[in-house]
């Protein structure tokens, strides 16, 4: 049986500060195999998810005998949701290079390579959406996201499918939406540009408002889902019909594949995203996407430019990211001395 003799944290941010800052974790076996987990974690959750490490869920896991990675989500699932998420793909990632598995297969993958999308980030200026797109398209991803709110919905909706008949668009309304009639309106009116989901478009525990909206319009509803008590729950509500998998919301590996097991005996479409800036997240997401469920192009690669921390880099090609099948656990090595000389403070605990 193994011991998990080893717990070393980071907390990294990019140069220059951008994007959120990273957690990352290296976990231990005595007989030296190690395994990486990441998540992003924005501002002010920071500083509650390195303590749930450095308090709780680090020194529960030093010790600790263990068959198989589902054996510890349980300790993980002590602390912060994103903390326990990077601890959960450490472990998977750990077990899986201890027994020369690729972490695809280990998860119950099936697919060779990811089709990609992308997310456009707000812009006011209608033009400047479109050649975004425009851009992504270019690079080969076939399914993009937007962020649309009250007031910037339906124009650059119509001015997205109109220059782009074919591409697979998803809105997310970011629980900016009521059920009041103007608003309503609105998201009716979405529907009518064939959108293959509108994401969150009311408060994330209004199960009940989606699954009204999800009977008036034919595109996919995706509610929010952090949990999955909260997917039992959509799923009897019949509050949606698409679900996108987001490893630091979810809690891990562990959590998201029941996600995704769920939701694919359901019918329901599904894709995925990775979290943090440093590849670790984005490779556990290639991972996860290659489960038999994930219909949808999924966010799971690094941008193209950009610090390489992870070998190979996990990038797109033509739109495509093939998944690591000859190598064990996230089929990347690590650069641990880059991470290390950015890191803004560093834990380590060991048996």
């Amino acid at each position: 049986m193994p011991r998990i003799h080893g717990c070393d944290a980071f907390r990294v941010r990019m140069p220059r500060g951008r994007r959120p800052e990273s957690i990352l974790v290296r976990l231990a076996e005595e007989d030296g195999a190690v395994g990486w987990g990441e998540a992003a974690v924005p501002g002010a959750a920071a500083e509650p998810a390195w303590a749930d490490i450095e308090k709780r869920m680090g020194p529960a896991l030093i010790g600790l005998d263990w068959d198989r990675p589902e054996d510890v989500s349980a300790t993980a699932d002590l602390g912060a949701r994103d903390a326990a998420a990077a601890v959960d793909v450490a472990c998977w990632d750990l077990w899986c290079r201890a027994r020369g598995l690729p972490l695809a297969h280990a998860l119950g993958g099936t697919r060779t390579s990811i089709v990609t999308g992308s997310r456009i980030a707000p812009e006011p200026v209608l033009e400047t959406v479109t050649g975004r797109v425009n851009q992504a398209i270019g690079a080969g991803h076939t399914r993009v996201t937007l962020d649309i709110r009250p007031g910037w919905d339906i124009e650059p909706v119509r001015a997205i499918r109109h220059a782009y008949p074919a591409l697979a668009l998803v809105a997310d309304a970011g629980h900016a939406y009521t059920e009041s009639p103007e608003h309503l309106a609105v998201l009716e009116g979405l529907d009518s540009y064939g959108p293959v989901a509108i994401e969150r478009p009311f408060a994330a525990e209004d199960l009940a408002a989606h699954a009204r909206l999800q009977q008036r319009v034919g595109t996919a509803i995706a509610p929010h889902v952090g949990d999955l008590d909260t997917l039992d729950a959509a799923l009897s509500l019949e509050a949606g019909r698409a679900l996108h998998l987001r490893l630091d919301r979810l809690g891990g590996l562990t959590a998201a594949r029941s996600a995704h097991d769920l939701a694919y005996a359901a019918g329901w479409d599904v894709w995925c995203s990775g979290s943090g800036a440093f590849g670790i997240g984005q490779a556990a997401a290639v991972a996860l996407a290659a489960l038999p469920g994930c219909t949808l192009p999924s966010d799971v690669s690094d941008p193209a430019r950009g610090p390489v921390f992870v070998t190979p880099p996990v990038r797109s090609s033509g739109g495509v990211v093939g998944v690591p099948l000859t190598q064990p656990g996230l089929g990347h090595e690590i650069d641990e001395e880059r991470i290390g000389r950015l890191a803004t403070r560093r834990m380590r605990l060991s048996a």
